[in-house]
């Protein structure tokens, strides 16, 4: 149980990386989860090592192509001559090294699932808690010292940005319906119902428009399955009252997401409707960070077909836009915080789409990895008839078309617990 809580505050702290000492490589979360791999390992080590059971032996298959895709694009970028910064290269290398080993250390045998399924309520509970807290430092209830809760307009708690707080929410709110669909207990059901609404206010209010497409999208996702399963089930006694209790909260998400106040507006019209509901209220801020993101993505495209579809290696190897460029020339459009990145000779801007910035550092054989293991996770919520987590790892395939989140440990955990899924036990008469 200690080594469960232990691993919990690190996923906690990992997207606070405020609270990391100034100019520091590693901080608390980073602590805490080395801690954790570890001890964990040297327990591994004295029982000569786990069995290889399948979601083992698909991270360790996935992790072994991926690291030869990186070695095959750092080996391309130096015969090209390609120019990289050497400390976001180590930076890299650490990040997938403790990703590694953490995926792979959460899905050991004896007791993964139950295990994973531990962490998940403690994640869960003492998540909702920490984004209180960190609620009430924004809203100035208690005093955040030093620390920036906000981005602008938008709602970012210790994270160096909102994105990343939105995707601890993004993976929180599916988690907790998760928990919600599988307690026992009624008690433990509200509980996770409640951290789970907790989740998406706070997701809503850093604005992320990937966010609002998790939202939107896995509440639908989850509605299908679970009215497929319950026409398709044999066993229709006492079932009425349950498929009405879970059509109220899958109406939920979209609810709270709609009453939320976020400067969006209440026009009748539902493109008006969608665009109130981004960041910048009527869309214009959208439409612009669209042609920003289109623009990128060009950018990151033209990358990896100039290396020969094998990639250049770990880091970031894009050019700044000019538009962040003449933003931030701006003295009046100043950001908050320290510019990210910097500005330099060396290319240092990613992609922010996953795939493209893996196709960007491993080239195909790293998208065809990264592919593959979403697949095999997918079906592995599937054929344990997990409603909830396949709606959480269509929620990641969403997120991560804005972002490049594989170096995020919270990522793996979701992973993580998907392909250790067990098969569903129906509930008991009336849950």
């Amino acid at each position: 149980m200690a080594l469960d809580l232990l691993l919990t505050v690190g996923l906690l702290l990992s997207t606070a990386s405020q609270l990391r000492p100034d100019g520091a490589p590693v901080g608390p979360a980073e602590i805490c989860l080395l801690v954790w791999v570890l001890l964990t390992f040297s327990r591994e080590i004295a029982r000569l090592g786990p069995p290889l059971t399948p979601a083992l032996s698909r991270l360790l298959t996935f992790w072994l192509l991926f690291a030869v895709a990186l070695c095959i694009g750092t080996m391309t970028a130096y015969v090209l001559g390609d120019r990289h910064d050497p400390a976001l290269f180590a930076h890299d290398i650490g990040a997938y090294l403790l990703a590694a080993a953490l995926s792979g250390l959460m899905v050991v045998e004896p007791g993964a699932a139950a295990r994973l399924q531990r962490i998940a309520w403690l994640s869960a509970t003492l998540g909702a808690a920490w984004l209180i807290i960190q609620v009430a430092f924004g809203w100035g209830l208690l005093d955040p010292g030093g620390y920036d809760t906000w981005e602008w307009d938008r709602f970012r708690g210790f994270s160096d940005n909102s994105n990343q707080l939105a995707l601890y929410c993004a993976v929180l709110v599916p988690l907790s319906l998760h928990l919600a669909d599988s307690a026992r207990r009624h008690g433990e059901r509200i509980t996770a119902l409640i951290c789970m609404m907790v989740a998406i206010i706070v997701g809503r209010l850093t604005k992320s428009d990937a966010f609002l497409l998790v939202l939107l999208a896995a509440g639908p996702i989850f509605g299908v399955f679970k009215l497929w399963k319950w026409l398709m089930s044999r066993e229709r006694k006492m079932l009425l009252r349950s498929a009405f209790a879970w059509l109220l909260v899958m109406a939920l998400p979209l609810t709270i997401a709609y009453a939320t106040p976020l400067g969006s507006t209440l026009a009748a019209e539902l493109e008006d409707f969608a665009k109130g509901m981004t960041k910048g209220g009527g869309g214009r801020d959208t439409d612009e960070t669209a042609r920003l993101r289109f623009e990128v993505w060009n950018g990151a495209l033209r990358r990896g077909i100039d290396a020969g579809l094998l990639g250049l290696g770990p880091g970031p190897h894009l050019e700044i836009p000019q538009s962040i460029v003449a933003g931030r020339r701006d003295s009046t459009n100043a950001p908050k915080h320290e510019e990210h990145p910097k500005f330099g000779v060396i290319p240092n801007f990613e992609a922010h789409n996953t795939f493209l910035d893996l196709f960007v550092q491993g080239g195909f054989i790293a998208v065809l990895n990264f592919g593959w293991l979403l697949a095999v996770t997918l079906l592995a919520t599937r054929r344990a008839e997990q409603d909830a987590l396949t709606a959480l790892v269509c929620g990641l395939a969403i997120f991560i078309g804005f972002h490049f989140d594989v170096r995020h440990p919270i990522f793996w955990f979701a992973i993580s617990l998907c392909l250790i899924a067990p098969r569903r036990v129906p509930a008991a008469r009336g849950g």
